[in-house]
């Protein structure tokens, strides 16, 4: 007796639909919101990748963003997604808002967002912990990274959690408790104080008072013309964290990268300083398809070398070592600029009327704008400090109302 045909079709329709889930890959892996991740006391998003070839007992590594950035564009230029992919990791990104902070900077300079069990920091540990249990991370190969105010949030995670974290990275970032308000802040940015190595080492140590155990590797990462957070931030981060790994400043080997950068590294590979020569204020990517090769060139995402790459051997993702260094730079100078979410490039600084004048000038001409009682230039959104009569800058006009902050005219 012959079935019915709608039976036919619908067994047809059966077959076609299983070969269909046998063809498609487990999971077609993208950067997903974290809706609910637990206790929030710092109201920050959550974002997390997690690679087809996710195993358990993975490593897990965490994203912090610079001001004016989120979750999506870092993820897209930084280059991590490649070796995540590669090498099997997790990235966690936390996200900060407007609300929190107007230019959407991780408050490292508040002291409720830095303490241990409060604010931000509290937040971004919620994250970890949800990873952890249900992502099947391992809780020992933990990883925090990231670009300027997201570098200086780093350190604040490696000082307040030493316990959770294998090792870390500073990217154009600034030393923990170097500020613990707005104006210390400005301050640290522009004029970092001098101490000893013994004075930082201690503001670490107090991120966690009474912890006995380990602390985590460091990785520190500055361009030479940074202008936005001073290259002396580099070297106070190195004497911070090799003061608490209990090792010398001097160090014990150096090296010449690609892009024009020097690594010098300190006791048994417990801190690394990489220097990159004529850089400004950004992450360092390196596009192209070598092993070494990674990101997006974009705002603030600059062409010298691919230090999610070093960071991720230097973190022991990876298999095999760093390349054979080389004397030959890769990459040429850029202007500097403070974090931005664009992706535009920036037009030349090369050209164009350049104006010389105080912060209140300059917005007063229509060259830049003020937020809360800074000033910023119009188009490239650079950060050109207080806005008043006294603070003077220079700015080049490069475009249509687009203006970019020179060292001089």
């Amino acid at each position: 007796m012959n079935r019915p045909l709608s039976a036919l079709v619908a067994a047809a329709a059966g077959v076609l639909a299983a070969a269909a889930l046998l063809a498609a890959p487990a999971r077609a892996a993208s950067l997903t919101q974290v809706s609910s991740f637990g206790s929030n006391p710092g109201s920050l998003a959550m974002y997390s990748y997690q690679p087809d070839n996710l195993a358990s007992g993975a490593a897990l590594v965490v994203l912090l963003h610079g001001c004016t950035q989120d979750a999506t564009g870092y993820f897209t230029n930084s280059g991590w997604r490649k070796y995540a992919d590669q090498a099997g990791f997790a990235l966690v990104l936390p996200q900060q808002s407007s609300s929190n902070n107007s230019s959407k900077c991780f408050n490292w300079f508040q002291s409720g967002d830095i303490t241990r069990g409060s604010g931000e920091a509290a937040s971004i540990r919620s994250m970890i912990a949800y990873a952890v249990s249900n992502y099947g991370v391992s809780a020992s190969r933990v990883y925090v990274t990231g670009l300027s105010a997201g570098g200086a949030m780093s350190a604040v995670m490696l000082a307040a959690y030493p316990d959770v974290f294998a090792a870390g990275s500073i990217v154009a970032g600034l030393p923990y408790g170097c500020a613990t308000s707005l104006t210390e802040a400005t301050t640290c940015q522009y004029s970092p104080p001098t101490k000893t190595a013994q004075q930082w080492g201690d503001l670490a140590r107090a991120g966690y008072s009474g912890y006995s155990g380990p602390y985590p590797r460091v990785a520190i990462w500055h361009g030479t013309s940074d202008t936005t957070v001073q290259p002396k931030n580099a070297t106070n981060s190195r004497d911070q964290w090799t003061n608490v790994r209990g090792v010398s400043q001097t160090a014990t080997s150096t090296s010449t990268l690609t892009g024009g950068t020097t690594l010098s590294v300190y006791g048994s590979d417990d801190v690394r300083l990489y220097q990159i020569s004529g850089m400004a204020h950004g992450l360092p990517v390196d596009p192209g398809s070598g092993s070494d090769q990674c990101g997006s060139t974009a705002a603030y995402f600059l062409d010298y070398i691919c230090s999610a790459y070093y960071d991720a051997v230097f973190f022991g993702l990876l298999s095999g070592s760093s390349p054979s260094p080389t004397a030959t730079p890769t990459a040429t100078a850029s202007a500097s600029p403070s974090p931005s979410a664009s992706v535009s490039p920036t037009p030349s600084a090369s050209s164009g009327p350049c104006y010389t004048a105080s912060n209140y000038a300059h917005t007063v001409a229509g060259r830049a704008h003020q937020t809360l009682g800074y000033a910023y230039a119009n188009g490239s959104n650079d950060y050109l400090g207080l806005w008043n009569t006294y603070a003077t800058t220079s700015l080049r006009q490069t475009g249509t109302n687009y203006y970019v902050l020179v060292s001089a005219c």
